[in-house]
């Protein structure tokens, strides 16, 4: 009997894990449709970075980011979604002129990050759920009062 409900269990478990990597999935492809229906505004020179910056925070991001206070995460997960950010900042911030040789270049992670001050996906996504946890846990408490 107890074996059974330990299977039952983790049937639950797995089957709740898939439907949160399932979102997961679907929230990252809205995202990246959502991000190409702005891609051609993102390179443009017409914009300001701030402006980019503004569009990435207010139409992409939140796009991807729907629920995510309640998501667990996997190294996969946490990877793409890091793709998905750097890939839309690159967008915004351009290549640049390396001093050495002279040629274009992406600029790296680290020089993207200096770039863009905000906190990356996985910091949002990482408050939202401590967030969401604390609402909970009290949540909690008032029903028990």
């Amino acid at each position: 009997m107890h074996s059974d409900y330990a299977i039952k269990k983790r049937q639950v478990s797995t089957r709740n894990q898939n439907s949160i990597q399932d979102e997961i999935k679907i929230r990252w492809k809205s995202g990246n449709a959502c991000h190409h229906s702005a891609q051609k505004l993102l390179p443009s020179s017409l914009l300001s970075r701030n402006i980019k910056i503004k569009i990435l925070r207010t139409i992409i991001l939140p796009v991807v980011l729907y629920g995510c206070g309640t998501w667990s995460l996997t190294f996969r997960e946490i990877r793409r979604l890091r793709v998905f950010e750097k890939r839309a900042l690159r967008r915004i911030f351009w290549p640049k002129r390396d001093e050495v040789t002279g040629e274009w270049r992406k600029l790296h992670n680290e020089e993207l990050n200096e770039l863009y001050s905000s906190p990356s996906i996985i910091q949002v996504i990482t408050s939202r759920r401590i967030r969401w946890a604390r609402h909970v846990a009290l949540r909690g408490e008032e029903r028990c009062i």
